[in-house]
């Protein structure tokens, strides 16, 4: 079973697509059902069904095979993978198939011959081809989208104090990652077999090496990665880029006392042009308009990643107004908007926690140094609902820009709620259970006019020589 979690109703023993042992198990709650299905116990596919759903969880009652596979669903913490098989034919193979009066048999030598000339088979004997998958082509295309993604060696990392009392580090002390592609390609077999659209990934991780000079960091128990937060931020702009890397470093080397609530805008501190900050897309209300620190959410979200990924005590995260595809999947960003709009938590671990932040391409890391304790943590989302289309276009008009000029502060953004599950459970203690709930507002196409005077509410405004920047 899933680690960490114990079965609350009958169980179902038996075996899941190509042969190995599974457990089958229902978690009921107010929510609905989750049903597990574990290779060794560290595999484990989940369904997650909300509210008037029903899943039948024997396995008797798992829906019949069908070469027309449906899309795949492959999770890692907040990573999500989706895969169409149908979008792969060389994942469909055929095999030969012997039965003597309805039962599976091995053939007799003699009769596995080549060509067309087949010797008589004997009364009750059958011989068939049967649709089948192939695994080395499921191995091949799973190394390519999902191991190419998330494989990384593990980091070597020299934590040591300058003579002025700052931090430093030599190197970076990223995790080492492997996904099992051998068993994640089984499990895909498995899950078509089954008609079950997801399946955990199967990935070890290993600590990098850490050396840690100062004798004070570790008193405070600085010795070990805790844990790590990332995120993509993949087709920024110039400024963006540039804010992100500034807002990286506010953070690199700061030092979260145990017990202590950290609070990321007291962390950041100033943003505006004297602390370094050029003017970059940001949300203000109902606009979209450039403002010094654009970009510094996917900060934010980066390091809000990792401690709920960890389970620690989340005391204020706030969602975008509306979705925002540098922060995919739905409802694990945290905005900030100082001094408004925060992302606070609270380090209950054991000892303090070192924070290195660093970029390498177009990904953000906040890794957190420290000593792990017990905990274990799953995530299960987003189950997303409520999906409404963007309103109708929207103009304005404004003597903030030259007359006859149009302005776009706003593009056409579709709206839904999403919901993520955190399971957090201390030793053999209590599992607690947390709903994460995120609304995105769907936003229209809003456009600025330059006009020499607002008009009063209820007059007409053209401007015929507008155009869109």
């Amino acid at each position: 079973m899933p680690r960490g979690r114990t079965c609350r109703a009958p169980q179902a023993e038996g075996r899941c697509g190509l042969g190995f042992e599974v457990s089958v198990c229902c978690f009921p709650n107010s929510h609905g059902i989750f049903l597990a299905c574990t290779y060794d116990d560290v595999v484990h596919f989940r369904f997650d069904v909300v509210g008037f759903i029903v899943f039948f969880v024997c396995i008797g009652f798992f829906p019949s095979t069908t070469f027309a596979a449906q899309a795949l669903t492959y999770r890692y913490q907040h990573y999500l993978f989706t895969i169409n098989p149908n979008a792969y034919p060389e994942w469909k193979g055929a095999h030969e198939v012997w039965t003597y009066r309805g039962q599976p048999i091995e053939p007799p030598s003699s009769l596995l011959v080549d060509g067309d000339d087949i010797p008589p088979l004997l009364p009750g004997m059958e011989r068939h081809e049967e649709k089948s998958w192939n695994l080395d082509a499921i191995r091949a295309t799973l190394a390519e989208v999902i191991g190419r993604k998330l494989n990384r060696p593990a980091g070597t990392v020299t934590i040591a104090r300058s003579d002025s009392g700052a931090i430093t580090f030599d190197g970076v002390g990223l995790t080492g990652r492997a996904v099992d592609i051998d068993a994640a390609a089984r499990l895909t077999i498995a899950a078509l077999d089954k008609g079950i659209p997801e399946i955990w990934l199967p990935v070890t991780e290993t600590q990098p090496q850490i050396t840690v000079t100062d004798p004070q960091l570790t008193a405070q128990g600085i010795k070990e990665i805790v844990t790590i937060g990332e995120s993509d931020f993949s087709n920024s702009p110039a400024n963006r880029l540039h804010n992100i890397a500034v807002g990286l470093s506010k953070f690199n080397g700061h030092l979260v006392a145990r017990g202590e609530i950290f609070s990321f805008d007291q962390v950041l501190g100033r943003v505006d042009d004297t602390t370094g900050y050029l003017k970059e897309l940001v949300i203000k209300g109902d606009r979209t308009e450039p403002d010094y620190g654009g970009g510094l959410c996917q900060v934010s979200t980066t390091a809000y990643r990792g401690i709920w990924e960890y389970g620690f005590p989340i005391l204020q995260r706030k969602n975008h107004s509306y979705t925002v595809h540098h922060y995919s999947p739905e409802g694990t960003d945290a905005t900030v908007y100082p001094p408004n709009v925060d992302m606070r938590f609270r380090n209950d671990t054991p000892g303090a926690l070192l924070l290195q932040t660093y970029e390498q391409g177009t990904n953000a890391y906040f890794i957190y140094y420290g000593t792990r304790d017990d905990r274990q943590t799953e995530i299960i989302g987003p189950y997303t609902w409520d999906p409404q289309p963007p309103p109708p276009d929207k103009t304005q008009p404004t003597i903030e820009i030259p007359i006859g000029t149009a302005k776009k502060v706003g593009d056409r953004v579709p709206g839904l709620k999403a919901l993520w599950y955190r399971f957090v459970r201390r030793g053999n203690g209590p599992e607690k259970r947390e709903s994460v709930y995120s609304s995105y507002e769907a936003r229209p196409l809003f456009t600025l006019i330059g006009v020499d005077r607002v008009p009063g509410s209820g007059d007409v405004l053209s401007a015929p020589n507008a155009v869109l920047p």
